[in-house]
């Protein structure tokens, strides 16, 4: 069994979701961070830089208890605990590593500063701007990629898709005119929130 605990946050739901489609039995506990339940003692013990998501693995590698931080770390982690959604040929392997860095590393940390400064008492009009021009260079370019394929790393659903999704979901809620005019983007969206797993993981 494993033990998340996580918050709405696109990361937190990244976790959620690598959980429900890989299949791995868990308890999720929700942590309020506007509570300052991930700066507690019990939450910093597990994660000393006060970040959800963190999982708690009872049964790891080698029988042993794991505990992992990291959103992407933890999207990894599951895919090879339960050996789906990532791919072992070694072309469509780094296709799918490129697709999930891109949504781990560049959209989801852009998308957190936007909605930081959006969310400011006294937010700088032009560095919103920035961001917001930004977040639409990078779906212009994904919006490109899926017109070609289906998912982000080509016929088949990998992690990166649901790395991408959970960025791609809370910009639609909090944010959609940024995902505005991207028809292959929303197509993607929807197939991706049909899933049952998804479903499940972001109700």
């Amino acid at each position: 069994m494993i033990d998340l605990y996580a918050a709405g946050t696109s990361n937190g739901m990244r976790a959620r979701i690598a959980l429900e489609e890989c299949g791995l039995p868990y308890t999720c506990h929700p942590i309020a961070l506007d509570k300052g339940e991930h700066k507690t003692a019990a939450f910093l013990a597990m994660n000393p830089n006060g970040q959800i998501p963190v999982i708690v693995d009872r049964d790891g590698p080698g029988g042993k208890p794991l505990t992992l931080s990291q959103s992407t770390a933890i999207l990894i982690y599951c895919a090879e605990k339960s050996g789906k959604f990532m791919p072992q040929n070694g072309m469509a392997r780094a296709a799918m590593l490129q697709a999930l860095m891109n949504a781990s590393t560049d959209v989801t940390p852009i998308f957190g500063a936007y909605f930081a400064l959006v969310r400011s008492k006294d937010p700088h009009a032009p560095s919103v701007q920035v961001f917001k021009d930004r977040l639409r260079g990078l779906f212009k370019v994904w919006d490109d990629q899926l017109g070609a394929r289906k998912y982000c790393a080509g016929g088949e659903v990998t992690i990166a898709d649901f790395s991408l999704y959970a960025g791609y979901a809370r910009m639609m809620a909090m944010a959609p005119d940024i995902l505005e005019g991207f028809a292959n983007v929303a197509r993607w969206g929807q197939d991706m929130a049909a899933r049952p797993a998804i479903q499940r993981a972001t109700r």
